[in-house]
């Protein structure tokens, strides 16, 4: 009797710390993902030159050190899924579009769970989605991969 109620503390009390380790981890990772948007892709996507660039006129996510391309040199499919974006929708894929992108490669700057959203850039041809998406930032960035996140451009939608 006395093991079993030792063998149980023990249990509980690697239960109450694995919780607790879990807590903090989410507590400090989860700053960046205040500024993120719960699921509306309005918010994460910015329409208009002013809110495509900062104050200063710059891209947002240029400081990411990708290279920045103008939305005007994607393909036009881009553009269409840029507007489906400013527009709420709706997506050709809507299980798979204005979902969380997770940055499992780790292409993308680091950010919070959430911060980041994918949606599909049609491919012509294509018997599936393809490898082409958009991807959203809290912070108003766009990202585009035509490689299916092997790599990334920054998008300037203003251009």
């Amino acid at each position: 009797m006395f093991n079993r109620r030792r063998i149980t503390a023990a249990l509980i009390g690697l239960i109450v710390l694995v919780l607790a380790g879990w807590f903090v981890k989410d507590g400090i990772s989860g700053d960046d993902t205040k500024s993120a948007p719960a699921s509306s892709s309005a918010s994460a996507a910015p329409s208009g030159d002013a809110a495509a660039s900062g104050a200063k006129g710059k891209v947002a996510g240029e400081e990411s050190g990708l290279p920045v391309k103008p939305l005007t040199k994607l393909p036009s499919q881009a553009s269409d899924t840029w507007k489906l974006i400013q527009a709420g929708g709706p997506y050709p894929y809507p299980r798979n579009d204005d979902v969380t992108f997770q940055n499992r490669e780790k292409v993308l700057p680091a950010k919070g769970s959430g911060y980041y959203r994918e949606y599909t850039v049609k491919t012509p041809g294509s018997p599936d989605r393809g490898a082409r998406r958009l991807v959203t930032g809290g912070g108003k960035e766009l990202y585009y991969t035509e490689d299916h996140y092997k790599s990334f451009v920054v998008v300037d939608p203003s251009r």
